[in-house]
C-alpha cells in the first residue's frame, strides 16, 4: 500500500507532472507483485480478504485463519497509508493550502481509497467491483495451478503482476479498480482521522460500502467459476511433481 498509494500520490501531488494512469497501474501492480514476493512463503502473500475468503470457501485456507489474515490485512493497508501522507506531508499541505479535501478541484482523499466516477451509479459501481474481482480470482487460480500451463516456480508473483496491470488498464475507469476491501477501507479509515473527516465515507452516495461487499462476492465467484469449468475437469495423470509448488506458496495450500 505504501507503494501503490506513493504512485498515486506521486501523480495527483504533482498535478501529472511525475506520473499519471499508466504509473499508477504498473507501480501498483508492482507493488503487489513485491509483496508477494516478501510475504507468500510465510503466509501465501494473499493481502487480499477477497482471496483469503476464496480460499476458505474452496478449502485451500481454514476459516479460523480468516480473522486473523484480514484483520493483519486491514492494518497493514491502514500503516502503508500513514506512511504515505508522512513521507507527502508537505506535498499534501502545498497542494490544497492546508485543505484535506474529499472532493472538488483539489480533492486528495482519491489517493488512498477508491470513490466513483461522477456518472457511476452503486448498481453499476457494485456489478463492476464484482466482475473484475471474479477475473482477479479466477486468474490468480490458474497461475497456481500446477495442473493447467503452470507458471515456472518463483515466476507467480510476476505473473500475479502483469494480471492486475491488464485489469486496472482495462477496468479502472469507474471506479479505480479497487477489488480488494482492505485496500480501500484500510486507508479510507486513515483518511478519516487523519484530517479528511467523515466525508470520506458519505462522498460518491455513500460509495464506502460497495468496494468492500462486492470484492468479496466476487472473488467467491471468480473462484468458483475456475473450480467448476476447469480444475475438476483435469486429467488425473498429470505429474505428481509439479505439486511441490504448493509447499511455498499458500495460495494453495495453507493447511
Amino acid at each position: 500500500m505504501a507503494l501503490g498509494c506513493g504512485c498515486v500520490g506521486q501523480a495527483v501531488l504533482s498535478r501529472g507532472a511525475h506520473g499519471g494512469p499508466m504509473t499508477v497501474s504498473v507501480g501498483f501492480a508492482m507493488a503487489v507483485t513485491i509483496a508477494v514476493y516478501v510475504s507468500g512463503g510465510v503466509s501465501g502473500g494473499h493481502i487480499n480478504p477477497a482471496v483469503s475468503l476464496a480460499m476458505c470457501v474452496t478449502g485451500r485456507l481454514k476459516w479460523t485463519k480468516l480473522p486473523i489474515y484480514i484483520l493483519a490485512q486491514l492494518l497493514g493497508a491502514f500503516v502503508g497509508a500513514a506512511a504515505v501522507f508522512g513521507i507527502y506531508y508537505d506535498a499534501f499541505m502545498e497542494y490544497s493550502n492546508g485543505n484535506l479535501e474529499v472532493t472538488g478541484p483539489n480533492a486528495t482523499a482519491h489517493i488512498f481509497a477508491t470513490y466513483p466516477a461522477p456518472y457511476l451509479s452503486l448498481i453499476n459501481g457494485f456489478a463492476d467491483q464484482v466482475m473484475s474481482t471474479a477475473v482477479l480470482l479466477l486468474a490468480i487460480f490458474a497461475i497456481f495451478d500446477t495442473r493447467n500451463n503452470n507458471v515456472p516456480k518463483g515466476l507467480e508473483p510476476i505473473a500475479v503482476g502483469l494480471l492486475i496491470i491488464a485489469l486496472t488498464c482495462s477496468l479502472g475507469m469507474n471506479s479505480g479498480c479497487a477489488m480488494n476491501p482492505a485496500r480501500d477501507l484500510g486507508p479510507r479509515l486513515f483518511t478519516a482521522i487523519a484530517g479528511w473527516g467523515m466525508e470520506v465515507f458519505t462522498a460518491g452516495n455513500n460509495w464506502w460500502w460497495v468496494p468492500i461487499v462486492a470484492p468479496m462476492l466476487g472473488g467467491v465467484l471468480g473462484a468458483t467459476i475456475y473450480i467448476v469449468f476447469i480444475e475438476i475437469h483435469h486429467s488425473d495423470t498429470q505429474p505428481e511433481e509439479e505439486n511441490d509448488v504448493y509447499d511455498k506458496y499458500e495460495l494453495t495450500n495453507t493447511e
